[in-house]
Order: structure tokens, then sequence, then C-alpha cells
């Protein structure tokens, strides 16, 4: 018990660079995702192509071995990123290329006479996307993305491989101080699983929500 009441703040303050890699790489990934998960599906031929073996690329690599090449493989190009910030962009990689695919499944799922239809009342590209596709496909989206949100927060303790104190690398400095790990550990799983269970239970909801296009 008293390893654990020790570990409280160390631990805080790992939690505090866990959530903080999370929502980073949340933010960045979605974003990017979502450009490029447009790009494959409306984009030129060589867009798609390019975007398809980037994507599938990036998801073949285990994302243990693209933090290391991030790591090690920046400063040969000339940027000399800190751990914090390799560990953020491998991570981002990653899950840029599983949001490419959310959404290609989200808009592909969506009927072709919707946009010809947006087409016929004259509205352009763009506000096709934005007023008829968009708003169907955000329904089959978020369910699979909110669980591409737990693998995220789990994925970041890898960051502690590169000495970034998250939860997982604060864990292990007080197993140092203290040797006793078991508890730590347990505790350590806890919050992890306090997280990811949030999470999987936001993702449940919104599935039997919106498991059906509503007409």
């Amino acid at each position: 018990m008293d390893a654990v009441l020790y570990s409280i703040p160390y631990l805080l303050d790992g939690l505090g660079i866990t959530i903080l890699v999370s929502l980073i790489v949340v933010a960045l990934s979605l974003i990017i995702g979502v450009i490029l998960g447009v790009g494959i599906i409306y984009g030129p031929l060589p867009l798609r192509l390019l975007i398809r073996l980037i994507g599938d690329g990036i998801r073949g690599i285990p994302i243990l071995v693209l933090i290391f090449l991030v790591y090690y493989g920046m400063p040969a190009l000339g940027l000399n990123l800190s751990s914090f910030w390799s560990a953020v962009t491998a991570l981002t990689i990653f899950k840029s290329a599983h949001v490419i695919e959310y959404v290609r499944g989200a808009v592909l799922s969506i009927p072709r006479g919707q946009m010809e239809a947006g087409m016929s009342i004259g509205l352009v590209f763009r506000e096709r996307l934005r007023f008829v596709i968009f708003p169907q496909a955000v329904r089959r989206f978020l369910p699979p993305w909110l669980n591409g949100v737990t693998d995220a927060v789990k994925g970041s303790a890898l960051v502690s491989l590169l000495g970034v104190v998250d939860l997982m690398h604060a864990i292990n400095q007080v197993i140092g101080r203290t040797y006793e790990p078991l508890p730590l550990y347990i505790l350590g799983a806890l919050l992890y699983f306090a997280i990811n269970y949030s999470l999987s239970t936001l993702s449940k909801v919104l599935e039997r929500r919106y498991s059906y296009i509503r007409e």
C-alpha cells in the first residue's frame, strides 16, 4: 500500500502525458485520415493508387518498428525530432492509415444515388460531401473510429521505449525505487482499463444508436 500511495503523484504525471499523446495522435490522425480517405475515393487514379500503397504499407508495419524507424530515420533526413514528437509522429502515421480505411468503408456504404441526387439539385462537389455524404457516413464511421481511439491509448504506452515519461514509464521508474512491481502494474492496468472501458462503452452506445441509416 505504501508503494501505491508513493507512486500516485508520479503516475498522475505519467497519465497526463499518456492522455496528451493520445489526444494529439487522435486529432491529427483524424484530420489526415479524413483528407486522404476522401482522396482514395474521389481523387484521380494516380493519387488513389499512391494513398492505397502508402496506407497498406503502413498498416503492414508493426507499430514498434515504425516508432524506431521515425526516431532513428528522421535525423538522417535532417529532421531532429525529440523523443516525444518522434513517438507522436509514428503513432499518427500508423493511426492515419487506419482512419483512411474507416472513411473509405463509411463513405462507400452510402448508395451512389445519394451523390447523384445532390448533383441533380445543383450542389457542387464540396457541398455534396458536406450536406449529403458526410452526415450519413459519419454514422458508419464513429463506432470503428472510437475503437481505434482505444487502440491509440493502448499504443501510447510504446512511447516509453523512447524515454518519454508516460504512464508506463512512470510505473517502471517507481518500481525501480520501491521494488514492488505487482501492485503498481495492477494500478497501471486499472488506469488504462478505466480510460479504455469508457471509450468502449461510448463506442457500443454509438454503434446501437447509428446501426442503421435513417431515412
